[in-house]
């Protein structure tokens, strides 16, 4: 879940922001997304595996997981880091219900990339299918 974030480029920005940071700081320049739990099934996710941000009860974007590693966070608290590949990559709008840690897509339930969809076909530009799916239109 990407709480506080109104869109997905609300999303790049603050992405954007903490790798400034960062560099700024003089550590090294890594898109790091902290979460309390380690998935499961990490050697899976790390051979081509996505975080699919859902962003206001819909996912629309994924990212890649190129590593994950244990830290410490807040108090000694051990907690996983996800280092993501900067790229967001737009998919096919899905609505999803509220959830609570690790949740797998098998390849046939991802949601498509826009980009295979925008190829196939498709008559409506996307950003209206977007926005009729927001809706509940489509």
């Amino acid at each position: 879940m990407s709480v506080g974030v109104e869109d997905i480029h609300h999303l790049e920005r603050k992405q954007e922001q903490r790798l400034s940071d960062s560099k700024i700081r003089g550590e090294n320049s890594e898109l790091i997304h902290i979460t309390r739990n380690t998935p499961r099934r990490a050697t899976e996710v790390l051979q081509g595996g996505s975080i699919y941000w859902v962003i206001k009860r819909f996912i629309q974007v994924r990212q890649l997981i190129i590593d994950i590693r244990q830290v410490e966070e807040y108090k000694g608290r051990k907690s996983c880091a996800l280092i993501l590949k900067p790229e967001l990559i737009r998919t096919e709008i899905k609505r999803i219900r509220a959830f609570q840690g690790w949740r797998y897509f098998s390849v046939d339930d991802a949601p498509e990339d826009l980009s295979a969809l925008m190829t196939s076909g498709g008559d409506a530009p996307i950003e209206l299918v977007e926005t009729l799916k927001v809706l509940g239109l489509l």
